[in-house]
């Protein structure tokens, strides 16, 4: 089985990158995992001269190619802190790279629906404040619980560690541990 990780953590000491580690490592036991990393990726952001050439099928191969591999991933983790109340841009520029007509979703007179195989997505996030899965300041979760209908993907699954800002370094490292706990206990069903 096939597992597409999207790692879209900036920093190498970052604190999301050691939870997912952690849990990828785990899955490895499991599936095939194709890692794509964001930081240095430079997706283009989607303008009109991408929309013209999409309007008239013209999609970079290895953009397209890349959206099949992940429609065709049996599983999906996103590893992404929290940034300006969501994510890193870097991860909305890789989803629209990735949001391709008869790729990852298609459409019929009536309405758009996804094309991606994948059953379940686990979400992986720090959050500097103290900011809970659900709260209408977190909006990372709803994006891509939104994405995931659009795309066809399964259930969505988050594991997010808070406040980790305003924490001492022993509270930090109890949190990731328990992030860690979480997700390995996840991955006994993912």
């Amino acid at each position: 089985m096939k597992l597409f990780y999207i790692d879209s953590t900036m920093r190498e000491e970052s604190r999301t990158r050691l939870i997912a580690t952690a849990i990828i490592d785990k899955l490895s036991e499991r599936y095939e995992i194709e890692t794509i990393r964001l930081d240095g990726a430079d997706f283009p952001a989607v303008g009109s001269r991408i929309l013209h050439d999409r309007d008239n099928g013209i999609v970079p191969e290895r953009y397209a190619d890349m959206a099949r591999r992940l429609a065709a991933a049996d599983r999906l983790v996103i590893a992404a802190p929290f940034w300006d109340m969501s994510f890193p841009a870097a991860l909305k520029v890789f989803f629209e790279n990735m949001s391709l007509y008869n790729i990852t979703f298609g459409s019929n007179e009536k309405e758009c629906y996804g094309l991606c195989r994948c059953e379940k997505v686990l979400y992986i996030t720090t959050r500097g404040m103290n900011i809970r899965t659900g709260d209408a300041l977190e909006q990372a979760t709803p994006y891509i619980k939104a994405l995931g209908r659009l795309w066809g993907l399964g259930e969505i699954i988050t594991v997010a560690a808070e406040n980790m800002d305003y924490s001492t370094p022993e509270e930090i490292n109890e949190k990731v541990n328990d992030a860690i706990s979480k997700g390995l206990e996840i991955c006994r069903d993912f």
